[in-house]
């Protein structure tokens, strides 16, 4: 943080200044924002997108702990929760929306507590989980990706609605680790009402689209595959698009230095979406035996590559991880949260969410304790509710890259005076 100085224009301190922030708000973790501490909040003065905006620029609403709609101590509320979780046969821990130590904490109480554990967007997670736990997959990293690759191809996803800096930070940079005037990258979208407008600027040379419907990506990526290993695909049109299209594209990727596939897990919103995540890996796999290609899966939001990489450290297992038997199973069917809720299996919600104020419970007629950001507006009164601070803003933390490769510590920023997630659980626990 920069030394708090006085403005000349009015003799009053100006607001103090944080360089290179990392942003909590999306799974690229951008760490290059300036952001000022302001009277009442924070601005984001450089280097933000929406989705930062709307995360550091929120004003913290004045808000307590609740236990059944009335206002509590917090020591009140963490004895109501610890009530609730004893007196419960089987609770789900959901959301799951914070940061690493909030997540340990959280696996801590549900192996305590005999519960479930799963993240609300782990049903998107599941579309890379089941191919990577099936047939394996070749990857690659942010930076990687932003250093080497000349083509780009982007599978099906609307990038900017998740992650709205990916294109500027790491397809379009001017520069690169290996050269001040890198080569002009060709960058292939695949899929129909995709938005291509991040793909503009020096660095970018052909953007080419293939109009496929998106739940038929998967015939375009195995009929890729084939053309590949020197198989005659005999038809005129593949998945509603021109042959010769699918084949201009496969000499594309035979030519390309470093070619990636990009998709983005939360948009592949269709019936077994993991077959065209599945179809994309095994042509990564193939044409790796004679080039250089690799895939990149984005998403994280919320924390959920956090959630599911604490899970898999401290459990052995990917999330929807249950501890009811007194030790952790693992069951990919069984213990989905919305599928719990659904066949009425818990009896208790322990709701997690502080990052932002949308991310409400599901709903449901199971009790509901929530720690969740201020000003979050439940379709139904949760039986206890406690105020949580936002890592990266309000407390220190640590999150997971979408790549999987990186963890970026979180700063304080000294927005508001709310507690972490990690130590409210630890005092719930406590009281059990």
């Amino acid at each position: 943080m920069g030394a708090m100085s006085e403005d000349v224009t009015t003799g009053k301190p100006a607001a103090a200044q944080f360089e290179n922030v990392p942003c909590p708000f999306c799974g690229i973790l951008c760490d290059d924002l300036t952001i000022a501490a302001e009277s009442g909040g924070l601005k984001v003065v450089q280097n933000g997108c929406p989705k930062a905006v709307a995360g550091f620029e929120r004003k913290v609403k004045e808000t307590g702990p609740r236990v059944a709609g009335k206002p509590a101590s917090l020591d009140e509320a963490i004895a109501a929760a610890a009530g609730l979780i004893k007196a419960a046969n089987l609770p789900l821990f959901g959301g799951l929306a914070t940061d690493v130590d909030g997540m340990r904490a959280v696996m801590a109480i549900a192996d305590q507590a005999c519960g479930v554990v799963d993240h609300v967007l782990s049903e998107a997670q599941y579309r890379n989980f089941k191919v990577l736990q099936t047939g394996g997959w070749v990857t690659t990293t942010l930076t990687e990706a932003r250093n080497r690759a000349d083509l780009f191809i982007i599978l099906g996803s609307n990038v900017h609605t998740m992650h709205p800096r990916f294109f500027e930070r790491i397809v379009c940079n001017e520069r690169s680790m290996f050269s001040d005037n890198p080569p002009k990258r060709t960058v292939v979208f695949i899929g129909d009402d995709l938005d291509q407008s991040g793909a503009v600027g020096s660095r970018i040379g052909e953007v080419i689209t293939l109009p496929v419907k998106r739940d038929r990506i998967a015939e375009v990526l195995a009929a890729m595959r084939a053309m590949h290993k020197g198989v005659h695909v005999a038809t005129d049109t593949i998945a509603g698009i021109p042959a010769k299209d699918v084949e201009d594209l496969v000499e594309r990727c035979k030519k390309a230095s470093y070619g990636v596939m990009v998709w983005v897990p939360p948009c592949l919103k269709f019936p077994n979406a993991d077959l065209t995540v599945q179809a994309a890996a095994e042509y990564i796999k193939e044409i790796n035996l004679t080039s250089r290609f690799a895939g990149l899966s984005l998403g994280g939001n919320e924390g959920s590559v956090s959630a599911a990489a604490v899970c898999a450290w401290q459990s052995g297992f990917p999330l929807r991880v249950s501890f009811a038997s007194g030790k952790p199973e693992y069951d990919a069917e069984r213990f989905a949260l919305n599928r719990l809720l659904a066949e009425k299996e818990v009896d208790l919600l322990f709701w997690v969410a502080s990052f932002m104020e949308d991310l409400t419970p599901p709903d449901s007629d199971v009790p509901t304790i929530a720690l969740a950001t201020p000003g979050m507006t439940f379709k139904k009164e949760p039986a206890v509710f406690i105020p949580v601070g936002t890592p990266g803003l309000d407390h220190r933390g640590l999150l997971v890259r979408c790549d999987n490769v990186v963890s970026l510590p979180l700063r304080d920023l000294g927005r508001a005076a709310l507690p972490n997630v990690a130590g409210i659980v630890a005092k719930i626990q406590a009281a059990l």
